[in-house]
Order: C-alpha cells, then sequence, then structure tokens
C-alpha cells in the first residue's frame, strides 16, 4: 500500500485517540484525587452522546455548539452522584465500591435501553463528509474539530488546576488528604468538585463522539475498559499520561484495523497496555512508587 495511506490512517487514530484521552482523562482526574473508580464511566459517556443526539436532532444544533452545555449537564450530574451516593462509599473498603458504581452502570445502561430501544442513533452535521487535503493526505473533517476541541477543553482543564486557587486546593486533596482537613479545606466539596470535573471531561468527550461513531445503549462497558486501559497505559493519576496514553491507543486501533482486521483493534490494545504494565508498571508517564 502507498505510504500516504499508513499516513491518513495514522493521523485519522492520532485524532480519535485525542478525543478517547479526553474521555480517560476524567477517568484520570476522578481516580487521582477521589480515589475511586469509576466504573461507570463509559456508561456515562453513553449519556452523553444521546443527550447530544437528542439535542442536535431537536434542536438542529451542531455538536460543537453543544461541547460547553453537555459538559455542564455532565458536571452537575457527577456532582450530585459524589454528594448524594458515592461520597459516603468513599471509606469503605473497595469492593463496596466497585459494586456501587457496577449497579450505576447497569442501571444507566438499562434506563438507556428503556428510553431509546436497542437501535443505534446518529447526527448529521454540514461537514460530516468534508475532508482537508494536505498534499497527499486527506482528513476528515469531522476528526479534525472533534481533536481540536478535546483539546482545547483538556488545556481549560490542565490550566484551572494549575493555576486556580480552586485548583490548588483539589491538588492539596489529592496529595495529603490529612493535610488538607487540617488546614481547613472543604475536602467533601472538593471531591465533589473534583467528581463533576471528571463528568465534564466524559460530557465533552461523548459530544466529540457523537462526530466519530453512532450511539447505542451498549456502548458503555466497552468505553470504560477502553478508558481503563489508556490510563493504566499513561499512568494512573497523571492527566498528560491520560491524553498520550488516548493518542497511542488511538493510533494503534486505527493501524491494526488497517493491517489486520477492524476485529482485532482491542487485541492490539491490549497488547501495548501487556507491554507496558511488563516493562513500566506506573504507567508511560506514572510515578514509580518507592
Amino acid at each position: 500500500m502507498p505510504l500516504e495511506i499508513y499516513l491518513n490512517v495514522a493521523i485519522g487514530g492520532v485524532l480519535t485517540g485525542l478525543v478517547y484521552g479526553l474521555m480517560a482523562l476524567g477517568l484520570s482526574v476522578i481516580f487521582g484525587v477521589v480515589r475511586v473508580v469509576n466504573f461507570a464511566h463509559g456508561e456515562m459517556m453513553t449519556v452523553a452522546m444521546f443527550l447530544a443526539v437528542v439535542l442536535c436532532t431537536g434542536l438542529h444544533l451542531d455538536p460543537l455548539i453543544l461541547l460547553i452545555p453537555v459538559a455542564a449537564v455532565l458536571f452537575a450530574l457527577g456532582y450530585a452522584l459524589q454528594c448524594g451516593l458515592i461520597n459516603p462509599f468513599i471509606t469503605r473498603p473497595e469492593h463496596s465500591q466497585f459494586l456501587l458504581l457496577v449497579a450505576l452502570a447497569i442501571i444507566i445502561t438499562n434506563t438507556l435501553l428503556i428510553i431509546f430501544g436497542p437501535d443505534a442513533r446518529s447526527v448529521q452535521t454540514a461537514y460530516g463528509f468534508a475532508s482537508f487535503q494536505l498534499g497527499p493526505v486527506i482528513i476528515d473533517a469531522a476528526k479534525v474539530y472533534a481533536g481540536a476541541a478535546a483539546i482545547l477543553f483538556a488545556a481549560v482543564l490542565f490550566a484551572f488546576f494549575r493555576f486556580t486557587l480552586v485548583g490548588t486546593a483539589i491538588r492539596a486533596c489529592a496529595d495529603n488528604h490529612t493535610g488538607a482537613l487540617v488546614v481547613g479545606l472543604n475536602v467533601n466539596q472538593l471531591y465533589a468538585l473534583t467528581f463533576g470535573l471528571g463528568a465534564a471531561c466524559v460530557g465533552a468527550a461523548g459530544t466529540m463522539m457523537t462526530l466519530l461513531i453512532d450511539a447505542t445503549p451498549m456502548l458503555g462497558p466497552s468505553y470504560t475498559l477502553l478508558a481503563f486501559v489508556i490510563v493504566i497505559t499513561g499512568g494512573l493519576g497523571s492527566m498528560p499520561g491520560a491524553l498520550l496514553g488516548g493518542v497511542l491507543i488511538g493510533v494503534t486501533e486505527a493501524l491494526a484495523g488497517l493491517l489486520f482486521t477492524p476485529s482485532a483493534k482491542s487485541m492490539f490494545a491490549f497488547a501495548i497496555l501487556g507491554l507496558v504494565l511488563l516493562f513500566r508498571p506506573q504507567g508511560i508517564l506514572g510515578k514509580r512508587i518507592a
């Protein structure tokens, strides 16, 4: 095959991987601060996808316009879940947290099935079949917009954690929970805010995913698993690692689908995970635990 074919596929994989990375970034933020593994992560993204589809279809709005509103709705959902449901389980054993969030995932999936049925839903945009050409390289416009939106959203989140007082307080909670309590920080409120921010990442990623794939209620478990693969590959609790892991998995899946079969994509993604766990167990950008 000509070299430009591989280049086209690799660039498409990078752009898709940026959306994957934004999705996994939410999981990384939640785990890095709250120390709770969100086993309903993919299901929350599915909620965002269906919300975007309904708004796009009913109001004839572009998913790019809906990026912030859907992220805001998911932020509110995540904040409420942390305050009302998850916070009492933070100090309980891990298996209790696991059962709670798996139950939440099952409830979300079956609620979506009841409301929307099993059929796939998609959005139609003016640029759905458009592309950009750079020499021999042809790039889908939808993937370009989705990848650019993912970078912008992630950059805003990075800036929030790095340059704002609230972001500094959240990082203090992540570094030293007891110390944060001693200096008078409202840890429970900061945890709820963090869970909301992680859910907002899922909302933004879900909105962008509607440009790439159709929404079905059963997407949740596969994307929860994909988020885990990406976060572990990039490094648990590392925000840059989540984006890097998403890009790596996106490129791997794209090239595997080209060289072998689309059904082989997951196999190669797990092969990358296995190699990372073998040679760098803390993840590519994760910190080694002494």
